[in-house]
């Protein structure tokens, strides 16, 4: 358990523009008292996708915080440690991430970008429809993660429900 008693948990995206950001909003939301979620992007667009600021507002998350921001923001000397990092883009899976103080527990859970669709070729209510689906599949995720009994689990238990979790969203996306 940390110290506190709150998991701080990383959720990392390439652009930090719409996955990442919703995963943060989410988890603040389910998991009150109990998680603290933030997010980052390897490489950060610099600023929130409308479609997921809309999204999230409609949703009722405050989103007056959220920004899109860099990894290096969290990992400057200082920086606080996170029980949890969880990638959520194959590309920042795939790209190299710096070495995390306290040996967080990672994961990485592949959503594909619901931003992809904002390329003029689609209309505003299937770019709103991705958008919805990945808040969707991520609310799901995150509502069974928080359901985890995370205090009575050692951290190899704990890693294998999470490596679970991303098996199981993975199957039923197949």
């Amino acid at each position: 358990m940390p110290k506190d008693g709150v998991y701080d948990v990383l959720f990392l995206c390439t652009r930090n523009a719409a996955r990442s950001i919703i995963a943060e909003a989410v988890l603040n939301k389910l998991g009150q008292g109990k998680f603290k979620g933030y997010s980052a992007g390897t490489k950060p667009k610099g600023s929130i996708d409308p479609y997921a600021l809309n999204l999230l507002r409609q949703m009722h998350y405050p989103v007056e915080e959220l920004r899109s921001k860099s990894i290096e923001e969290f990992n400057a000397p200082g920086a606080q440690a996170f029980d949890f990092i969880i990638t959520l883009s194959d590309s920042a899976a795939g790209e190299i991430t710096p070495q995390w103080p306290g040996k967080p527990v990672t994961a990485h859970w592949t959503f594909p970008d619901p931003s992809r669709f904002d390329t003029g070729d689609h209309g505003e209510a299937e770019i709103a429809a991705e958008f919805a689906e990945t808040y969707k599949d991520i609310h799901a995720l995150l509502s069974t993660f928080v359901s985890l009994p995370h205090q009575s689990l050692d951290r190899l238990s704990l890693e294998d429900k999470v490596d679970e979790m991303s098996a199981a969203h993975a199957a039923r996306k197949a």
